[in-house]
């Protein structure tokens, strides 16, 4: 899952009502630890049963929009925010408007980060020519 394309869908599995911890672990490639981490974060919530915890179709789609978040830089807060807004109750709407809003932001801000990260390449890759046409001279003189 870690190098799928932030627009994946995930597959539904009619074959399962619930998921183990490990079921979603090996699915997803993420650690038990990282499981929890989510759920103590409030936003996925297995249901407990003894010191089992047992996963919904909601909670394997939750982690789904977690993971795809993460992996584009959304925060927490901000992949909060985007799963919530699913049961507003009208029909996705303001879900797919905010989940829009924050990723054209994201895009803005990746794009000046590239333009910087190219900005500072060219202007490395001009130094170290400086410093290569120096030494070609003190190995000359």
């Amino acid at each position: 899952m870690a190098n799928a394309p932030a627009y994946a869908v995930v597959a539904p599995r009619p074959d399962c009502d619930r998921f183990s911890i490990s079921d979603l672990c090996t699915e997803f490639d993420v650690t038990a630890r990282t499981l929890r981490f989510y759920e103590d974060e409030g936003l996925i919530a297995p249901e407990r049963r003894g010191t089992q915890r047992h996963y919904s179709h909601r909670d394997r789609a939750r982690l789904a929009w977690i993971l795809r978040g993460k992996r584009v830089g959304f925060s927490l807060g901000e992949i909060r925010e985007m799963i919530d807004l699913y049961d507003v109750g009208d029909g996705r709407r303001t879900q797919r408007q905010v989940a829009i809003d924050h990723s054209r932001a994201r895009i803005a801000l990746l794009e000046r980060q590239k333009h910087d990260l190219d900005a500072a390449i060219l202007e490395l890759t001009e130094f170290v020519g400086v410093l290569e046409a120096g030494r070609a001279q003190d190995h000359e003189g």
